[in-house]
C-alpha cells in the first residue's frame, strides 16, 4: 500500500502548539508512507485540489490526514479521496486539533504526540480494505411526533411538499404550550389568531394523518425504512361518531378531574373538550375521574350524546406506519415549581405560574379573560413577578437559561396594565436578556410605556400578610437594602425543561439526549437538526428552550431535511458495519441482546443458531463486536487487529 499524510495546520488551531512540518517529516519514515506533507488548510478547497494531486502524482491507495475531529470533516476528506478515484474508505483522520494542541501548550510534547496518533492512524488505514454502500429505496412517508407549533410548522411544510405525513400528539388536542397562551410577544398579537388558522390546515390539509391522544410506543428500521408502532389511547368516546357539540361535558357530575388545559386553575370534568377551537374538537374521558368507569354508576354523558358516540369499551389500540424519517418536536414542560418553597408555590392559592396566569388572560380561559385572583376571585392591583425560578440556578440542577421568561414576563406586566388600567406590576430579575429582533425595546416598552417596575435583585421570602394579601420580601442589589411589597397576586416565571418521557422516546427512536432529557443535534453548529441516527430530525423546544419563532424556524428547517432526504432516488448505507464470522459464532445470542438497534437476528445455519447482520440496520456502534465471547462478530474498519495495531503502535516504546 501507498500512503499520503497530510498534517493541517488549520492556521494557528494546530500549527500554534504543534510543529507540523516535524510531524509530516516523521511520518514519511512510517511503514508503507509515500509520502507526507503539511498543509496551511485540508479542508479548503486549494487543501482538498492538493490532495487529489497528490493521489495521482504518487499513485496513493489510501490518505490519512492529522487535523481535527472527524465528526466535522470525515465526510469530506471521503469525498475528496472519491474525487481523485480512490475508495472513500481508504482514509484515516487523526484528531490532532481537540486531541492535542487545544489541551496542551508544550509545542514539543504536542508534536510528539500527533506523530503518535498520525502513527496508529497509518497502522489502521494498512489494514483498510475497500468498502461499498448498498443502494436502498425510500418509504417517501415522515412521522412527526409531538403537534406544538413546531411540530405543525414541520408537518405543514413536508405536506406541502408532496410528502404523506403522519402526526402524533399525545394530548387531545394539537397546538401545544402556544395554544394556551394570550398574546405573543413582542407583536403582543393574539395566539389563537395565529395559531389557529395553522391547525385547521393540518386538520384539513390531505396529505396529513392526526392521531390525537396517542403515543409512539416503538420504533424499528432505519434511514428511509422505519417502523413505527403508536399507541391510540381509549379516549371513550367514538371519535368518528362525535361532533364536538359539548352536550356531554355540561352534563358531566365529576367536576374534580384536573384541567389541564388550563394548567388546573379551572374547572374540570371527567369528560372534557380542551377549548372551542381544539384540533380535532373531540370529547375525552378522563377514566381516573369517571363515575361510570370507577363506580359503574353515571353514564349521563352516554344518555345525553345525540350522536351516540360514547363508548365505555373501549380500549387501547396499538398501530403500526411505515414512514420513511422522523421528525421529533415533543416540546417542553414546566420546572415544578413547588420545591422552591420560599415562594409558597403550591402553598398559597394567590402564588401561580406564568402559565396559569396566561390563562387567566385568555379570553378562553377559565375567568373568560378577567385577571382575578385564585383565592377570593378579587381583581389583583399589585402583581409581583418573580424570573428565573427554576432557571439559572444551579441549586435545583437547572442552570441553564431558558431563553424567553423575560420576554414572557414583560408582555404579561403588559397585558396586566392593559386588563387593570390602575394595577402596579413589580418584577424582580437577576439580568434581562432580550436578545433577538425588537425584544430588548418591548422590554423597554414596558418599563417606560406601562410603567413595570424592575427591581434587580432576589426573592428571599413570600408569605401571607394575614390581611388576605401576601408580602414580597427581596433585594434590591441595585439600591443595596432590603425591599417588601404588598401583593395581590405572584407570578412565578418559571423555566423550562425536557418534555415529560423524553429519555424513554430518545431511547425509542436511537437518539441521544442530555443530562436534562432534551434531545441533542447531531453538531451544534453544522447539524442542529439532524440527530445522531440518519433519518430522526429535532423542531422547537425538544433540543432545548426555544421561543416561538425560533421554534417555528427550525421546524421548517427539518421539514427541509425531509424533504432533501427524500429528494434522493435511492440512499446508501454506511458500509462500516459488522460482520459475522459463522464458523466462530456459536448462536449464544448475546450480540442479539445487547444491540440498541436490533440489527442482529438469529438465525439457523445446517440445524444450528447463529446470528446475523441487518446492514442497513446496523450503525456501526460495535457495541456486539466488544460483547461477543467468540470474537466472532468484527466491525468493518474497526476490527480487533486494526486495535491491537493502533496499540501496539503506541505502545512500541
Amino acid at each position: 500500500m501507498r500512503i499520503g499524510v497530510f498534517v493541517c495546520h488549520c492556521g494557528s488551531n494546530i500549527e500554534g502548539t504543534v510543529d507540523t512540518a516535524e510531524v509530516s517529516r516523521i511520518a514519511s519514515d512510517y511503514p508503507e508512507v509515500a509520502f507526507a506533507t503539511d498543509t496551511m488548510y485540508a479542508c479548503s478547497e486549494p487543501g482538498q485540489d492538493g490532495i487529489i494531486e497528490a493521489i495521482g502524482e504518487h499513485k496513493l491507495d489510501g490518505v490519512v490526514v492529522a487535523s481535527c475531529t472527524p465528526r466535522m470533516h470525515e465526510a469530506t476528506f471521503r469525498n475528496t479521496l472519491e474525487r481523485a478515484g480512490l475508495n472513500p474508505y481508504m482514509f484515516e483522520m487523526a484528531n490532532i486539533r481537540e486531541h492535542v494542541s487545544w489541551i496542551g501548550k508544550d509545542r514539543e510534547a504536542n508534536t510528539n504526540k500527533a506523530a503518535d496518533l498520525v502513527r496508529m492512524a497509518v497502522e489502521k488505514l494498512r489494514r483498510n480494505r475497500p468498502l461499498t454502500p448498498k443502494e436502498f429505496d425510500i418509504n417517501r412517508r415522515v412521522l412527526v411526533i409531538g403537534g406544538g407549533v413546531a411540530g405543525i410548522q414541520a408537518a405543514l411544510d413536508c405536506a406541502d411538499a408532496g410528502l404523506e405525513v403522519i402526526m402524533v400528539e399525545r394530548e387531545s388536542t394539537i397546538g401545544g404550550k402556544m395554544a394556551k397562551l394570550d398574546k405573543t410577544f413582542p407583536t403582543v398579537d393574539c395566539s389563537s389568531c395565529i395559531l389557529g388558522p395553522r391547525m385547521v390546515e393540518v386538520a384539513q390539509h390531505p396529505n396529513i394523518t392526526l392521531h390525537a391522544y396517542s403515543e409512539v410506543d416503538g420504533v424499528s428500521g432505519y434511514v428511509g425504512n422505519f417502523s413505527v408502532k403508536i399507541k391510540k389511547k381509549a379516549r371513550y368516546v367514538d371519535w368518528n361518531k362525535c361532533t364536538g357539540c359539548g352536550e356531554c361535558v355540561e352534563k358531566c357530575p365529576s367536576r374534580k378531574a384536573p384541567n389541564t388545559f388550563d394548567e388546573l386553575i379551572g374547572p374540570g370534568r371527567a369528560i372534557n373538550i380542551p377549548f372551542p377551537q381544539a384540533i380535532p374538537k373531540k370529547a375525552t374521558i378522563n377514566a381516573d375521574y369517571c363515575i361510570r368507569l370507577t363506580k359503574g354508576k353515571c353514564g349521563a354523558c352516554e344518555k345525553v350524546c345525540p350522536a351516540g358516540a360514547i363508548d365505555f369499551d373501549q380500549q387501547d389500540e396499538i398501530i403500526s406506519e411505515e414512514v420513511g424519517a422522523v421528525v421529533a418536536a415533543t416540546g417542553y414542560d414546566l420546572f415544578d415549581w413547588t420545591v422552591y418553597e420560599e415562594y409558597g408555590g403550591g402553598r398559597y392559592p394567590d402564588v401561580i405560574t406564568s402559565l396559569q396566569y396566561e390563562r387567566l388572560l385568555s379570553a378562553s380561559g377559565p375567568t373568560g379573560g378577567h385577571v382575578k385572583r385564585p383565592s377570593d376571585g378579587k381583581e389583583p392591583k399589585n402583581v409581583v413577578f418573580i424570573q428565573c425560578v427554576g432557571s439559572r440556578d444551579k441549586s435545583v440542577d437547572r442552570p441553564y437559561c431558558s431563553g424567553f421568561c423575560c420576554m414572557y414576563t414583560a408582555k404579561q406586566a403588559i397585558l396586566t396594565k392593559d386588563h387593570i388600567p390602575d394595577s402596579t406590576s413589580y418584577v424582580f430579575y437577576m439580568d434581562i436578556r432580550a436578545p433577538g429582533k425588537l425584544y430588548d425595546e418591548f422590554t423597554r416598552r414596558a418599563m417606560e410605556e406601562y410603567g413595570a417596575q424592575y427591581i434587580r435583585g432576589r426573592v428571599g421570602m413570600v408569605y401571607p400578610d394575614g390581611k388576605g394579601n401576601l408580602t414580597v420580601r427581596g433585594a434590591d442589589t441595585l439600591l443595596g437594602k432590603q425591599v417588601e411589597i404588598q401583593a395581590d397576586l405572584v407570578v412565578l416565571a418559571v423555566g423550562v425543561e425536557s418534555a415529560k418521557n423524553s429519555p424513554q422516546l430518545a431511547e425509542k427512536l436511537r437518539i441521544s439526549y442530555d443530562k436534562y432529557g432534551f434531545f441533542m443535534e447531531g453538531h451544534p453548529k453544522l447539524k442542529p437538526c439532524e440527530t445522531n441516527t440518519a433519518g430522526v430530525y429535532l423542531a422547537g423546544a425538544c433540543q432545548g428552550p426555544k421561543d416561538i419563532p425560533a421554534s417555528v424556524a427550525q421546524g421548517s428547517a427539518a421539514a427541509s431535511k425531509v424533504i432533501g432526504l427524500f429528494s434522493k432516488k435511492k440512499l446508501k448505507s454506511d458500509p462500516q458495519t459488522a460482520l459475522v464470522d459463522i464458523k466462530r459464532c456459536i448462536g449464544c445470542g448475546k450480540c442479539v441482546l445487547t444491540c440498541p438497534f436490533g440489527a442482529i437476528k438469529e438465525t439457523d445455519f445446517r440445524g444450528q443458531p447463529k446470528a446475523e447482520v441487518i446492514e442497513t440496520v446496523c450503525q456501526g456502534c460495535g457495541i456486539c463486536s466488544s460483547t461477543c465471547p467468540q470474537g466472532a462478530i468484527q466491525l468493518r474498519h474497526f476490527t480487533d487487529n486494526q486495535i491491537l495495531a493502533e496499540v501496539e503502535a503506541i505502545c512500541r516504546f
